[in-house]
């Protein structure tokens, strides 16, 4: 659960909770957003997450979780996550708690195009297909929850913008890397994740 700076999906991501996590209510409240105290302050999180009952322990639920998603921190560390932006972040550790066989990401960076510099991009380095492909079919199918724009992997390009097309083949850029075979890159919005 994404806590924010204001009662807005645009208000800045504080920290991310895991479910389960105690929270204090404070008085005041904006359709769907409830106002809890974090680190002293008065913070905002969707009303929708928030319960008074002790969530299952049972072997299918983590603590970690929010509708099959994780956004506990990875166990592999999480140095790749400084300049992330919280879509980028969230992915990342979606990603890392769903497929543990990734053991390598790339985040900022120099780069012609700006999403990487800016902290929009992620690639998760991979060296067999089959996982490569898995990774770019689940994050297209959560595209939203995730804040995602836009997936490459294998030549092939999907985007929000043109999702009913489905994956569009891209033109060779010259070596694997650049035509994304060892890696799935995922471009996001920023801040835009409903999770």
């Amino acid at each position: 659960m994404n806590v924010r700076s204001e009662p807005s999906v645009n208000g800045k991501v504080i920290t991310v909770l895991t479910a389960g996590s105690n929270v204090s209510i404070t008085s005041g409240s904006v359709p769907g957003w409830a106002a809890i105290m974090y680190d002293n302050q008065r913070r905002w999180v969707r009303s929708e997450y928030l319960s008074t009952k002790k969530p299952s322990t049972s072997s299918s639920s983590s603590a970690a979780t929010f509708s099959g998603i994780s956004y506990a921190p990875c166990k592999s560390g999480s140095s790749v996550e400084s300049g992330l932006t919280p879509d980028a972040i969230r992915v990342h550790r979606a990603i890392c708690a769903r497929y543990p066989q990734v053991t390598s990401y790339g985040g900022v960076r120099a780069d012609s195009l700006p999403y990487h510099p800016s902290g929009r991009a992620l690639d998760a380095m991979i060296s067999n297909s089959t996982v490569g492909w898995q990774i770019a079919n689940w994050v297209r199918a959560n595209a939203s929850r995730l804040g995602v724009s836009e997936v490459i992997y294998s030549q092939r390009i999907w985007t929000i913008q043109r999702s009913s097309e489905g994956w569009r083949p891209m033109s060779d850029r010259g070596s694997a890397t650049a035509n994304h075979y060892d890696h799935v890159h995922i471009t996001v919005y920023g801040n835009s994740g409903t999770g």
